[in-house]
C-alpha cells in the first residue's frame, strides 16, 4: 500500500505524464518516418541483407524514438529538478526500453525463429526483473525448486543457467562456423571433398564443445550420468543402425573423394549433379528440377557412375543406319561433319564414325563424340546431333531405311479373303 501511495505523489505523476508523452510522440514519429524509410529503400538497389536491416530498423522506430525522447527528458529533468526522485521513473523506463531494444537486435543473430522468440522473451524478462529489483527474490525461488538424485541436486536455476549459457555458446559456434565455411568454400586450393570434410569436422567439434562447456560450467556432474548415457547409447545403437551407417558412409565419401559437389552421377534411373554433401544423405538435382536425397550408404554399397570423377570429358555414342545404296565413305564423312557442327561437341577431340555391321535393312554405324559439360544434359546434345545428321543426310540424298517385307505367291496357291463377323453384321 505504501508503494502505491508513493506512486500518487506529484513528482511520480509528473514522471508518468512524461513517459506517456514520450510514448505518444514516439508513436507519431514512427507514423511520420515509416513512409519516408519505405520510399528511401525503394529508390535504392539493396541486397537481401540490407533489406532485412531496413525492415528491422522500421519495426524498431517507435522504440528508437522513445529512447531518444526519454533520455532527453532525463537530461531536462536533471537540469530543472536536481533531485533524483523527480526523474528515476523516467530513467527506469528509458533503461528498460534501451535494454529491450539491444536484446532484440542481438537476438537477430539466432536464425531459428522459435528459438529466437524464446531467447528474446527470456532476456526481456530477466532485464525487467533485474532493473525492477526483483531478480534476487526470483533467483532464490528458482534455486529452491530442485530434484535430488542421490548426491546430485538439480535445481531449476541450474537448468536455466545451462540453457542460457549453452544457447549463447551454440550461437557463437554457429557464427564461427558460418564465417569459416564461407571462407573455406571460396578457397580454390582446397578440393570440394576436403572442404566439406573440414566443415563437418569443425561443426561437430564446435557444437560438441559448446554443449559440453555449457553443461559443465553450471556444475553438472557428467560422470554420474555415465551409466545412463551408456545404456541409452546402446539402445540407440541398435535402433539407429542405418543412421550411423549413413554418417560413417558420409565420412568415407569425403575422405576417398569418390564424389564431390558439382559431379555428374548416375545411380539407377537417377541422373543429375551433386548439389551438396550432407551428413546423412547426398542431394542430387536432376535436369527436370527434382532433388533426390540419396542415403550415403547407397553410394558406398551400390554402383555409381561418376561422369566427371577424374576429368570432365564424356564420350557419347549414337547408333544409326543408312541404305545399302548409299556410299558408306560419304556417310561417315557427313556424320563426323554433322557432329562437329554442334557447339557443345569438342573440336580438339574429333568425332569418329565406324561401321558396326550389315543389318537386314541397313548398314549400321556408330558415331562417337566428346563433350565436357554433362551437367547441361545428355539427351539434348544427342538430339542436336541427330537433327544435324538428319539435315546433312537430307541435303546429300542419304536415306535412312525402314524394315520391309516381301510377300511372294507360289504357283497354284490361292488367296482367300474372309470378312470378320463384326464387318458382316454391319453390312447386314
Amino acid at each position: 500500500m505504501i508503494f502505491f501511495n508513493s506512486m500518487l505523489l506529484p513528482s511520480r505523476l509528473w514522471q508518468f505524464a512524461v513517459i506517456a508523452g514520450c510514448f505518444a510522440l514516439a508513436h507519431l514519429g514512427r507514423i511520420w518516418l515509416s513512409p519516408k524509410v519505405d520510399d528511401w529503400a525503394r529508390k535504392r538497389e539493396l541486397s537481401t541483407r540490407q533489406k532485412r536491416w531496413v525492415i528491422l530498423f522500421r519495426k524498431r522506430l517507435r522504440g528508437i524514438f522513445f529512447i531518444i525522447l526519454a533520455w532527453s527528458s532525463v537530461l531536462i529533468l536533471d537540469a530543472v529538478k536536481g533531485f533524483y526522485s523527480w526523474r528515476f521513473l523516467v530513467v527506469l523506463a528509458a533503461t528498460l526500453v534501451t535494454a529491450w531494444l539491444v536484446v532484440g537486435l542481438f537476438a537477430r543473430l539466432i536464425r531459428n525463429s522459435f528459438l529466437r522468440r524464446i531467447v528474446s522473451w527470456g532476456a526481456w524478462i530477466w532485464v525487467t526483473l533485474y532493473y525492477l529489483g526483483f531478480w534476487d527474490d526470483t533467483e532464490r525461488v528458482l534455486d529452491s525448486i530442485a530434484i535430488e538424485l542421490g548426491g546430485f541436486r538439480l535445481t531449476a536455476m541450474a537448468i536455466l543457467k545451462a540453457l542460457v549459457l549453452t544457447t549463447a555458446l551454440l550461437s557463437i559456434a554457429r557464427i564461427i562456423t558460418g564465417q569459416t565455411t564461407a571462407r573455406l568454400r571460396l578457397n580454390e586450393d582446397i578440393s570440394p571433398s576436403m572442404t566439406e570434410l573440414a566443415i563437418k569436422t569443425m561443426q561437430v567439434l564446435l557444437y560438441g564443445a559448446a554443449i559440453f562447456i555449457g553443461v559443465k560450467a553450471v556444475g553438472f556432474d557428467l560422470t554420474g550420468l555415465a551409466f545412463l548415457s551408456g545404456a541409452i547409447g546402446l539402445g540407440l545403437g541398435f535402433g539407429l543402425q542405418k543412421v550411423v551407417s549413413n554418417l560413417v558412409s558420409g565420412v568415407i565419401i569425403l575422405l576417398d573423394k569418390s564424389i564431390k559437389p558439382g559431379d555428374v552421377i548416375s545411380l539407377g534411373e537417377t541422373f543429375g549433379w551433386i548439389a551438396s554433401l550432407g551428413a546423412r544423405y547426398v542431394s542430387v538435382v536432376t535436369r527436370d528440377g527434382k532433388e533426390y536425397l540419396i542415403p550415403n550408404e547407397d553410394l558406398i554399397t551400390g554402383q555409381v557412375v561418376n561422369w566427371s570423377h577424374s576429368n570432365e570429358f564424356v564420350r557419347i555414342d549414337l547408333l544409326f543406319g543408312t541404305s545399302y545404296h548409299d556410299d558408306p565413305h560419304l556417310v561417315r564423312k557427313l556424320a563426323v561433319e554433322a557432329a562437329q557442327s554442334v557447339s557443345r561437341v569438342l573440336s580438339n577431340r574429333p568425332a569418329v564414325c565406324h561401321i558396326t555391321g550389315f543389318g537386314d535393312s541397313s548398314i549400321d554405324y556408330i558415331l562417337r563424340f566428346w563433350i565436357t559439360d554433362p551437367v547441361e544434359g545428355l539427351t539434348n546434345v544427342r538430339g542436336a546431333v541427330y537433327l544435324a545428321l538428319w539435315d546433312s543426310f537430307k541435303k546429300n540424298g542419304i536415306s535412312i531405311p525402314f524394315p520391309q517385307r516381301e510377300l511372294r505367291m507360289l504357283d497354284g496357291s490361292t488367296l482367300v479373303v474372309q470378312n470378320s463377323p463384326q464387318k458382316s453384321q454391319s453390312e447386314n
